[in-house]
């Protein structure tokens, strides 16, 4: 055992932050798992974020977190399919004829020059 009591370390880097996984043993013999997340603040300061927990809470934990994973795991897929789902119907409409809303300003006519207005910014159309 180090003096600062770590048994195993273990790092994973990300572009802005960091995090450590500590394994530690207190003078008491217990031992815990701590979590550091150190991040650059202003300057050269690190913000540094620490959660501790002991070796008789583990399974409770990790089983919290297993189920916050499964969570986010079923609401990304549920995202995913109700994107499909929208974007399905939006080709279905269009692909069986039905047009597009072109709004156009009060008094304004439809101009067909070759020239694409869109608000501030014009855009020439290409003539095949």
């Amino acid at each position: 055992m180090s003096i600062r009591g770590e048994l195993f370390t273990t790092q994973v880097l990300l572009d802005n932050r960091s995090y450590f996984f500590n394994v530690k043993e207190n003078r008491a013999g217990d031992v815990f798992l701590q979590i550091v997340e150190s991040k650059k603040g202003d300057g050269a300061d690190f913000d540094r974020h620490q959660i501790s927990i002991f070796a008789e809470d583990m399974q409770k934990v990790l089983a919290g977190l297993d189920d916050s994973l499964k969570f986010i795991e079923k609401e990304r897929k549920e995202r995913a399919k109700r994107r499909a789902e929208i974007k399905a119907a939006k080709e279905a409409k269009y692909a069986l004829g039905g047009e597009k809303k072109v709004y156009k300003r009060k008094g304004e006519e439809k101009k067909d020059d070759g020239i694409k207005r869109t608000g501030k910014v014009i855009h020439i159309k290409s003539k095949k």
